[in-house]
């Protein structure tokens, strides 16, 4: 049997009749096959949003796909988008002083089960250099201050764009990104906090949530917007506690949520499996 050649359709779109079917037939008519499709309308909004996972002819292209699909993509007026999966995906993964995020993602990429290519590891701190060292990554140190902040910030776009950078992971990196700079990034950061947010801000939560008697402690991605910690939601969940767990007990359990749920985000992405909706994702497992 020939190799095939495999991509993932992303359509959305006023919702209509007949966008299925016509979409069905421009991919047949390519010689190609449909191996997975989801598709879900917004009856709020009217929105049509569809995941269409194609395998095709080994020598096709996205610019081939793309020319031969432009009279339903017309048509229909669909914002849209082929992905080449014979391509991974380039990440730059940026860290502070915890790294149990970090350390998660490196092993689950080393293990092929994130595929995804890490240009850089960026930190404003240096605990994390001889990790990256180790695993044969370059690493780059950016201390930040009220002043260099603006500077440094100038440097890391710079290495996004000398990296070919297309997603930017926070694993925990504890410095807030400037508006302009989220702009500028749109859709391609993702970020990973605690859930006790907004009830325990700032320093020690889960200190504080201890005090309070919490029951569950939990963790949220979600792509960054210039709203702290607001962005569109990826992914959430959640383990139980108890009366009987103490702080470190409370701190272990979170950070091995975190990492569980950046994971997850990370690969959801990857698998070009999240749409945004508004200020809400459309994530089609």
């Amino acid at each position: 049997m020939q190799p095939c050649a495999e991509f993932v359709l992303l359509i959305a779109c006023e919702d209509r009749r007949g966008i299925v079917a016509a979409v069905a037939n421009s991919i047949a008519s390519q010689n190609c096959n449909i191996v997975e499709s989801s598709q879900y309308g917004d009856a709020n909004t009217g929105r049509f949003f569809m995941r269409v996972a194609i395998s095709g002819p080994q020598e096709m292209t996205s610019e081939s796909f793309s020319s031969a699909f432009m009279p339903v993509a017309t048509a229909f007026q669909l914002d849209w988008q082929i992905n080449d999966l014979r391509k991974k995906l380039r990440a730059m993964i940026m860290v502070s002083q915890g790294g149990h995020c970090l350390n998660d993602l490196l092993y689950r990429t080393s293990t092929n089960r994130l595929p995804m290519d890490v240009t850089s590891i960026v930190s404003n701190h240096l605990n994390w250099q001889r990790r990256a060292e180790h695993e044969g990554i370059a690493f780059h140190h950016l201390p930040i201050t009220p002043e260099t902040k603006l500077e440094q910030e100038a440097k890391l776009l710079a290495m996004v764009e000398e990296q070919q950078v297309d997603l930017i992971i926070l694993a925990r990196y504890m410095q807030v990104l400037s508006d302009q700079l989220c702009r500028k990034l749109d859709g391609r950061v993702i970020n990973i906090h605690h859930s006790f947010l907004p009830g325990f801000k700032g320093a020690k939560p889960y200190h504080r949530a201890y005090e309070r008697g919490v029951k569950m402690v939990g963790a949220t991605a979600h792509y960054v917007t210039p709203d702290l910690d607001e962005g569109p939601i990826i992914t959430q969940d959640v383990s139980i506690v108890d009366h009987a767990d103490t702080v470190e007990d409370l701190i272990a359990q979170g950070q091995d949520t975190e990492s569980r749920v950046l994971a997850r985000a990370v690969k959801l992405h990857l698998e070009h499996r999240v749409m945004l909706n508004g200020n809400r994702t459309i994530v089609f497992k």
